[in-house]
């Protein structure tokens, strides 16, 4: 019912000289959404855990994971849950929430165990906390809308924020996805960097026959990823995280690190990418 898979941490000198399959060893993870599962990948980048919850026909709990050092869990992180999927229903606490597609459900620091019912798809997100928030439901309805990019640079896009903020309160943990205008492909370009935070990307809502080229690396020295859908990449603080698609897709990014300030990042002249 419960698989972790770990992942350790690598310099942008080793990083630079993986082939195709080296870099996926270390940065894709796919195969994330399993019915009756819960299966997740533990990295050493900020200590941030990513997964996924299918119920399906089960009743699913998540608590104790052996990688966090902890009887349960939420012991000493925070955890936030996007649901892909239809309905479903999340309990903490001795609360139930009810979580549609796209809603997004914060639980702070010592809720407890977390199950998991229902026709959801949950994509989970875990980072160590140093304090309690509250938990909160947060639907598509309250997130912070930014609408970004145009149609004449393919990058046309609205950022739907939760876990900001501006909208619920976090420990360390942001969280929220970006969905495109039909026709736009680019996602977070012109790149950045930002070395204080590190990034994970989930890529859904994407066709079977369809591809996301996800680019990475030091700006001088880029590398890219083939996503299909429900494909996530961990991206290092040290990296650009952009890419682009041959259709229609959404993606959801989270960041943990020193701060919680969404625009603090180095962009990256387009001149300077190699």
């Amino acid at each position: 019912m419960l698989t972790v898979e770990t992942r350790y941490a690598v310099d942008p000198a080793t990083a630079k000289a993986l082939d195709t399959d080296g870099l996926r060893d270390h940065f894709h993870a796919s195969n994330l959404f399993a019915d009756g599962e819960i299966k997740l990948v533990y990295t050493h980048y900020d200590r941030l855990i990513l997964g996924g919850a299918v119920p399906a026909s089960r009743k699913l709990t998540l608590d104790a994971v052996k990688e966090a050092g902890t009887p349960s869990l939420l012991d000493r992180r925070e955890l936030g849950i996007l649901n892909i999927g239809d309905t479903g229903s999340v309990s903490v606490a001795g609360e139930t929430f009810e979580v549609a597609r796209g809603d997004v459900l914060y639980i702070g620091m010592g809720a407890g165990p977390v199950t998991f019912e229902g026709a959801g798809r949950f994509y989970v997100l875990s980072a160590p906390a140093h304090r309690s928030c509250p938990t909160r439901l947060i639907k598509v309805e309250d997130a912070r809308r930014v609408e970004l990019g145009s149609a004449e640079t393919s990058n046309e896009r609205v950022i739907l924020q939760f876990l900001h903020p501006e909208v619920a309160e976090s420990c360390q943990l942001l969280m929220g996805y970006t969905q495109f205008a039909p026709g736009s492909v680019w996602n977070t370009m012109p790149a950045h960097v930002h070395d204080r935070r590190m990034e994970a990307y989930l890529y859904f809502d994407l066709a079977d026959d369809q591809r996301v080229f996800h680019f990475m690396g030091q700006p001088q020295e880029t590398r890219h990823l083939v996503m299909a859908n429900e494909d996530a990449v961990i991206s290092p603080p040290w990296s650009i995280h952009c890419g682009a698609g041959t259709g229609a897709y959404t993606f959801c990014w989270a960041m943990a690190g020193d701060n919680v300030d969404f625009t603090d990042m180095d962009m990256v002249d387009m001149g300077d990418l190699r």
